[in-house]
């Protein structure tokens, strides 16, 4: 024999040779003596020279097995170098075709033989096979261990390209168990991505992700759920975009478009399995889905799979805030509000407050005044549930309170209810201010509550700190310092600061600036400037609608972009139609109004304009029957309300009693209302109450010293 031992290291003179070795055994089964070299006489008619062959390469064979097995003795003792130097005396290159060719004859499904058939010799056994992929994939783990990831993936590849050459159509499932080249080829799929991955060739990890993928290698469920997970994640987070080959895309025009559609599909795939219970619950792979979505703006299929979770992973009060969130993000405030009073209702009283669930629920009712009570029994309960561990809720929780307050007072049908909520409203600013010195938030509301209630002084105080502590322009702190100041009627200044605000301010936010700049060139009677001004903004919607050259692609907008440019063209034609009306240009203010109704045709406003274009004219029929057009959009919009009135005292005689009425109602939803105030002390003075009507000027009078150019809310 030519394997010799000398204590527990070997010495190879020459081709060592084990008499017990894997394919001595195998030879031996076959017919072959491996003792003798002598073969049976069935193989009488074999040629001398191939029978020499076929000896030499067994015996090539058994020097690179005895190398295989001293390389996985030195790896097993932790010597990764004196390791890689045994393996790299395999020439694994000579070897493939051998080894592809074993995989292939010992795989086939081959009909029982008969004694007359004969096993090749020279057809390498499986378990020979087994202990050199196994010497490649310890090689490769040695290479890992000492920090050579590119090479150890390159060795790794070898072992996929072996079986991948030799099984083209993947592992069927009849091939031997006990034989280990299954389980060294499936170790060697799961290792070849992280081994790119750790190189820092991404790309590469995901090809071999999805070579891994593409195939039926006989992986059991959790294994291919762990790679597709693997492979969503680095889709996802990578940063390298990498587009499926074209064998790969087999589904035409349904093909993924890009990393993040790829991954969505894959953890779509996982959310399935796990709903029909294929594999167990994973809660990385709903964070991996959360972000895709999310990335994308899908929150209403975000929602649909978190309600699909079962139940026991989520708590009922926090599943309920997590759906919240999502229909929140998707536009569907009602549907979140709803699931958000479930969180806080009578079936959750036995367990723990969701403080968070709460804390959002005000949120959500700050946006919107007719859910204000809603929003303060939300607000309410997190300062009375925050202890000293949830302290930090007490300040967000003043502050959305202070929010509901003022949005109350401004609905509110009764003047006492309506100037505590007021009191309250400042009361709860203050004491978020006290406790989030640093949250713009706060001073933003805060400053706004004081310019609703005219306290002017204050308003513009906390406006200027607002806009010094944001880190970047706001559009809207800008507008609401300019509208502060247009209420003091410093009109220059407050047209200064948008001057310098267009020159930092977002298209959007420039957009809504510059017509607050042509409201603010009406007000100080300068027509021209501000047709010029309008003329400037509808140019800037349509630029970006229409392209510069053929070559020129407009960059797309999202949905809520596109809804706030049509709200602004639709307000610039307005208000150019009453412009044009108040100076007498009737058909250009029709032109104008028809525009505006072209972009919204049920728009109170737009109507509320052709009702003042036929007041104009004095066709006193035509524009009540406008104004009723515009109450029955919007039954309480006060500018149609007091328009209606204006109309009815033009007219005089027994309509005098129904504008008191339109009159008094406009009062209830707005008492600061200057041109109400107004028509009422017309309506005295025709009816002879001078003292009330003196009242009545009095009060429109201040009113207007202290109005802005148009609503701070």
């Amino acid at each position: 024999m030519l394997c010799a031992c000398s204590g527990e290291q070997f010495k190879f003179e020459d081709a060592p040779q084990s008499p017990e070795s894997l394919a001595t055994r195998d030879f031996s089964a076959s017919g072959l003596s491996s003792r003798t070299g002598v073969w049976e006489s069935k193989l009488e008619d074999v040629q001398v020279d191939e029978v020499e062959s076929t000896l030499k390469e067994a015996l090539s064979l058994n020097y690179e097995e005895a190398r295989a097995l001293l390389g996985r003795l030195e790896y097993q003792r932790g010597n990764f170098d004196a390791a890689l130097q045994v393996f790299q005396g395999i020439d694994i290159k000579s070897l493939t075709p051998r080894m592809t060719r074993a995989i292939v004859e010992r795989t086939l499904q081959r009909k029982p033989r008969s004694k007359g058939d004969i096993i090749l010799p020279s057809v390498m056994s499986m378990h020979s096979v087994s202990l050199l992929l196994e010497a490649i994939l310890l090689k490769v783990k040695s290479l890992e261990e000492l920090g050579h990831f590119r090479e150890a993936a390159k060795e790794c590849k070898v072992i996929l390209d072996i079986v991948e050459v030799a099984l083209p159509n993947g592992m069927r499932e009849e091939i031997v168990e006990d034989c280990k080249l299954q389980e060294m080829f499936h170790k060697a799929l799961e290792l070849l991505p992280n081994l790119w991955i750790k190189a820092g060739f991404l790309d590469e990890a995901i090809t071999a992700y999805r070579r891994a993928l593409v195939k039926p290698w006989n992986l059991d469920p959790q294994r291919i759920s762990s790679v597709q997970k693997d492979l969503a994640a680095t889709l996802l987070y990578g940063g390298v975009e990498t587009s499926l080959p074209p064998h790969l895309q087999v589904w035409g025009s349904t093909t993924p478009n890009g990393n993040i559609e790829e991954a969505i599909l894959l953890l779509l795939v996982l959310m399935q399995k796990v709903a029909f219970g294929e594999i167990k619950w994973d809660a990385e792979i709903m964070d991996h889905l959360t972000f895709a979505l999310v990335v994308t703006g899908q929150f209403e299929l975000l929602a649909s799979h978190s309600e699909q979770a079962l139940p026991g992973i989520y708590e009922r009060a926090e599943r309920w805030y997590l759906l919240a969130i999502c229909y929140a993000a998707a536009g569907q405030n009602e549907v979140a509000l709803n699931l958000l009073k479930k969180a806080s209702g009578q079936s959750e009283a036995k367990h723990k407050p969701h403080i968070p669930a709460l804390l959002f629920g005000a949120k959500l009712s700050s946006q919107d005044p007719k859910h204000a009570q809603c929003g303060i029994t939300f607000a309410r309960n997190v300062i009375d549930l925050a202890d000293q561990v949830n302290e930090h809720f007490k300040g967000q929780a003043h502050k959305f309170l202070g929010v509901c307050y003022g949005n109350a007072a401004r609905i509110s049908i009764s003047d006492s209810e309506r100037a505590l909520f007021q009191k309250e409203s400042l009361t709860s600013l203050n004491s978020a201010a006290l406790s989030r010195k640093e949250d713009p938030e706060v001073m933003f509301n805060l400053s706004l509550e004081n310019a609703v209630q005219r306290n002017l002084d204050v308003a513009f105080d906390n406006a200027m700190m607002y806009s010094k502590m944001v880190t970047e322009n706001s559009g809207r702190g800008w507008r609401l310092l300019a509208l502060i100041l247009s209420a003091d009627r410093q009109f220059k200044d407050a047209e200064t600061i948008l001057e310098f605000a267009l020159d930092e301010a977002g298209r959007l936010d420039q957009l809504e600036l510059l017509r607050l700049k042509a409201v603010l060139q009406i007000a100080q009677e300068r027509p021209k400037q501000a047709i010029e001004t309008y003329r400037i903004l509808l140019s800037l919607i349509q630029a970006k609608r229409e392209p510069l050259s053929n070559n020129f692609v407009p960059a797309k907008s999202s949905h809520s972009e596109n809804v706030v440019e049509r709200n602004m063209e639709m307000a610039a034609w307005q208000d150019l139609a009453t412009i044009y009306t108040k100076f007498g240009s009737w058909p250009d203010a029709e032109i104008c109004v028809n525009k505006a109704k072209s972009i919204e045709f049920y728009s109170p406003k737009s109507w509320h304009a052709t009702g003042l274009l036929f007041e104009a004219q004095s066709l006193y029929k035509e524009a009540l029957l406008s104004f009723s057009v515009s109450l029955s959009i919007e039954p309480d919009y006060v500018p149609s309300i007091v328009s209606t009135a204006a109309v009815l005292v033009k007219l005089g005689g027994q309509s005098l009693p129904i504008a008191r009425s339109f009159l008094m109602n406009a009062l209830r939803l707005d008492p600061t209302n200057h041109d109400a105030w107004m028509n009422l002390g017309l309506i005295a003075k025709m009816e002879g109450a001078l003292q009330q009507a003196a009242d009545f000027f009095q009060a429109a009078y201040e009113l207007k010293i202290s109005a802005p150019v148009e609503a701070f809310t």
